[in-house]
């Protein structure tokens, strides 16, 4: 699934110069992690936000914010916001800072360790043993 490609470059106006952003495929779009947790994405032509579970039901109530149904499953915590919700730089910039104050207030998480391949060392192969060894 192709993603609103223009809607990921003002995600990345939004946020700016942080040094604390990922970009991520996921989802068939693009998501941002913020300190290691995802925080916002585009997936199709919507703004998809990670946003506080207690939170969840006070912002669908927003203008255009729908609930995240990926796979026929809501996901509480999960929003989508369609374009209409996000045409201004204003609208935009507050879903997007709701998103990185979330991923902001939880712990950040260690850089995952690097695979064998990725620090260009040879996988490790299993030597069999014989039976009765």
């Amino acid at each position: 699934m192709a993603y609103d490609e223009k809607l990921a470059a003002r995600i990345r106006a939004v946020l700016g110069d942080r040094k604390d952003v990922v970009e991520k495929q996921m989802f068939g779009g693009v998501a941002f992690m913020v300190r290691g947790h995802m925080s916002c994405g585009v997936v199709g032509t919507s703004l998809m936000v990670r946003i506080p579970p207690d939170q969840h039901d006070a912002l669908l109530g927003e203008p255009h914010a729908r609930v995240m149904d990926f796979s026929g499953h809501s996901m509480r915590g999960f929003l989508f916001v369609d374009a209409p919700g996000i045409a201004t730089a204003a609208g935009l910039a507050r879903w997007v800072g709701r998103a990185t104050t979330y991923a902001e207030s939880r712990p950040a998480k260690k850089a995952a360790a690097k695979t064998r391949a990725a620090a260009g060392k040879k996988p490790l192969t299993r030597r069999r043993v014989p039976p009765g060894r």
